[in-house]
């Protein structure tokens, strides 16, 4: 069976990356690796193994167009009512908490956050294993 290790997504500002992502999720750098005209940087935390790699194009100045095709990545968090209140504290400006219904059914808590290249990721109260609730 195969098993997801990461997600790649490219990003401009490696410095403005690094900080967010260790801000917001306690993601440090695990590994880099420089080539010629790029650099793959893997960020991981203590709570997986499952890692996110930031693309650094060298001598990109302009903005990624993040189209119409992106959707979001996705973390989970013990209490999703005090992270928001962290990272707004932290200057993250996290979207307002929702909670998700299907019919009657609660589905569970989350907000969003943008970073700083413009992908949304989505905090959702964490549940049971593979659910969010």
């Amino acid at each position: 069976m195969a098993r997801m290790i990461h997600s790649m997504i490219r990003v401009l500002d490696e410095a403005a990356s690094l900080a967010f992502y260790e801000t917001a999720f306690g993601l440090k750098v695990a590994d880099r690796l420089v080539f010629d005209s790029f650099s793959l940087i893997y960020l991981s935390n203590d709570e997986q193994t499952f890692e996110l790699e930031l693309t650094v194009n060298h001598g990109r100045t302009k903005p990624y167009d993040l189209g119409d095709g992106y959707g979001h990545l996705a973390v989970s968090v013990a209490d999703v009512d005090a992270e928001h209140a962290r990272l707004t504290k932290a200057g993250l400006a996290p979207l307002a908490v929702k909670d998700m219904a299907c019919g009657e059914r609660f589905v569970g808590r989350f907000f969003f956050i943008t970073d700083p290249d413009g992908y949304k990721i989505e905090v959702l109260q964490r549940g049971k294993p593979g659910r969010f609730i």
